[in-house]
């Protein structure tokens, strides 16, 4: 199923603020999507929900 404009997209808040490394992700129905914020309608990354939240806690992790 692609990707629909109407997602709400935000910013990740570890995202450069030089605008050269900008990420951003989107919450769909079955998961997560992510795409390059300077190119909007370029490829997106799908994540399932498990996959999303392994991402998210191995970043808090990562931080500890």
């Amino acid at each position: 199923m692609p990707i629909r404009s109407e997602h709400q997209w935000f910013k990740s808040s570890h995202s450069g603020g030089s605008g050269t490394e900008c990420v951003e992700a989107s919450f769909i129905h079955d998961g997560a999507a992510v795409r390059d914020s300077k190119v909007s309608f370029g490829p997106r990354l799908r994540f399932s929900s498990a996959a999303w939240t392994d991402f998210v806690l191995a970043l808090q992790k990562a931080r500890l």
